[in-house]
């Protein structure tokens, strides 16, 4: 449970929201502040892409599936594994998806 503007929210252990329509910014930039992360137009160009991608497919991206498709929409510098985790340090796909409020991804992290 994290408490955002004085709302509850619930998460589930990992810190994965339960409600997927409870997300906000605000949300991602306190659990992003938790993990010691500033968020920069870098970090939600990721996060906003992850979301799109999310209501395209209904999942959110694996770490493989993620590095092709921003490499596919912004080029090879944005999809590239080393830049991917110099943002997300802990998992691009799985700290990706949490900040940006879509469900853990499955398969490949």
């Amino acid at each position: 449970m994290i408490t955002i503007n004085g709302k509850d929210i619930a998460t589930d252990p990992e810190g994965y929201l339960a409600n997927l329509d409870e997300w906000s910014e605000d949300v991602a930039l306190h659990l992003a502040e938790a993990d010691q992360t500033t968020l920069t137009e870098e970090h939600w160009r990721i996060l906003n892409f992850i979301r799109n991608y999310f209501h395209e497919y209904g999942v959110a991206p694996n770490l493989r599936v993620l590095q092709k498709t921003l490499k596919e929409a912004f080029g090879d510098e944005i999809g590239d594994k080393k830049y991917l985790f110099t943002l997300f340090p802990y998992s691009p796909a799985k700290q990706g998806a949490r900040y940006a409020g879509m469900p853990k991804p499955t398969g490949c992290v």
